[in-house]
């Protein structure tokens, strides 16, 4: 895990709030490479920012199908 400066970082509960799911959508979304792992300064962990406002690039123009496909393939590749 790659240690970021603060303000390239995320706590996960707080991607969880910005993106609007739950905490373990996001531990979801870190599995499957949606999110980037990332530790800020004093060895927190968390995710980068930049990844997190990719993710909601992605959710705000992606359709309807693409999310559904997403999610399911998210899912099984969750177990």
């Amino acid at each position: 895990m790659d240690t970021v400066e603060d303000d390239a970082w995320m706590s996960q509960p707080e991607a969880a709030r910005r993106l609007g799911v739950t905490l373990i959508r996001v531990g979801m979304l870190i599995a499957n490479r949606r999110l980037i792992p990332a530790e800020n300064p004093a060895g927190q962990a968390g995710v980068t920012t930049a990844s997190v406002q990719a993710e909601e690039t992605w959710r705000a123009n992606a359709s309807r199908r693409a999310k559904f496909a997403r999610l399911l393939k998210d899912t099984f590749n969750w177990f």
